[in-house]
């Protein structure tokens, strides 16, 4: 069997930094707050380049924050890509925004700034850019479009920890920066967890506030805020696992390497692309493939498996089935029912990567569909 995850087999390889981490935890006792988050926090923001790192209870929540924390417009527009996960969206309406959905290119998925620049309206506050799968927005682009209509830019990075665009991290390219530290990321905790990221001194003071009661001090609320914080124990997980990020992100392009040469003549499949001066970090390696639910079960029948990320593009979820784009005619839309996700992760070798392409080779060779 080729898992598409397989995070017992990564503790193992890293179980004695996890359970020491943990049990420096329960022996303190510092499982809200404490020096062990803001020693995380520190560590991840010194590896994405950025000035300050809020933790929080998930990323969904950091979206959420964000958001809140910017002071935009109420009832404003927020532009997000077509093909996300919800959270990218839902964060937006339950704040309070109306949400735009914006197409994105069929080579990295992430937003089209054409078809951006034409959703950019007199309501519209600001743009969630999500880098889809590892791959970075197209930054340069998307910060001038930005900073001519005077617009916000929160990063989406919950799948991107460790991406690059033209030598800086992501995360505190643009205004701020959001992550999820779901166990399945690559930085991946073993329940939830997010951060935020920002090279703004104020706004991550104002984060912060937000997250823990509209507080800095303790019972001192200069405002109502929420509780969302990153707790101790899963801030010494991710502390223990940091070390090792680097080596896991190299890894996942070692195997994207292999399936890119491997595939590269395969027909019946589009391969992601690398676009501008990127550093992918290959979360995730979807190809597209008008047979995927056929190759799928291919794949299965010789115990690989695969994953779609994802099947339905926002604006035809039934949570937005009175939105003015539900039937809007977006490529997102189209693309979604031929998405397909091959195994990716550290628990791989080359020879794995080998044989799950030669089982993709296989499926259009011998005609399976």
């Amino acid at each position: 069997m080729i898992k598409f995850l397989d995070l017992a087999s990564q503790y193992e390889s890293i179980k004695a930094d996890v359970d020491a981490a943990i049990a420096r935890t329960i022996a303190t006792s510092a499982y809200i707050g404490g020096s062990g988050v803001a020693a995380f926090e520190a560590a991840f923001a010194a590896f994405q380049q950025a000035a300050h790192c809020v933790g929080v209870g998930n990323g969904t929540d950091a979206i959420e924050i964000a958001l809140e924390a910017l002071d935009l417009s109420p009832g404003g527009e927020v532009i997000v890509p077509a093909n996300s996960f919800i959270a990218s969206s839902e964060a937006v309406t339950r704040s309070g925004f109306r949400v735009v959905f914006a197409d994105v290119n069929a080579d990295d998925y992430t937003l089209d700034l054409d078809d951006v620049a034409r959703r950019i309206g007199p309501q519209t506050v600001a743009i969630v850019a999500v880098h889809l799968y590892g791959h970075p927005c197209r930054m340069e682009g998307l910060l001038e479009l930005a900073r001519r209509h005077g617009l916000k830019v929160i990063e989406d990075c919950a799948q991107a920890h460790g991406a690059e665009f033209a030598g800086r991290r992501v995360g505190a390219l643009g205004d701020i920066g959001t992550f999820s530290f779901y166990p399945g990321k690559n930085l991946g905790a073993y329940g939830d967890g997010g951060a935020i990221l920002t090279n703004d001194d104020k706004l991550a003071v104002r984060c912060r506030m937000i997250a823990n009661h509209g507080r800095v001090a303790k019972y001192d609320h200069e405002f109502e805020g929420r509780n969302s914080r990153l707790d101790g124990l899963q801030a010494a997980i991710l502390a223990a696992k940091l070390p090792h990020l680097e080596g896991w992100i190299n890894r996942r392009n070692e195997i994207a390497e292999t399936y890119l040469a491997e595939l590269a003549s395969c027909p019946g499949i589009a391969l992601p692309r690398r676009v501008g001066p990127v550093r992918h970090a290959f979360h995730l390696f979807v190809i597209r493939c008008a047979e995927r639910d056929a190759l799928a079960a291919h794949l299965k029948a010789v115990d690989i498996d695969t994953g779609v990320h994802y099947p339905i593009a926002l604006p035809r979820l039934k949570a937005y089935a009175g939105h003015p784009q539900a039937a809007a005619d977006l490529a997102a839309c189209d693309f979604a029912g031929q998405l397909l996700s091959l195994p990716i992760g550290d628990h791989l070798d080359v020879g794995q990567a080998r044989q799950v392409a030669a089982a993709v080779r296989e499926f259009f060779r011998d005609g399976v569909v």
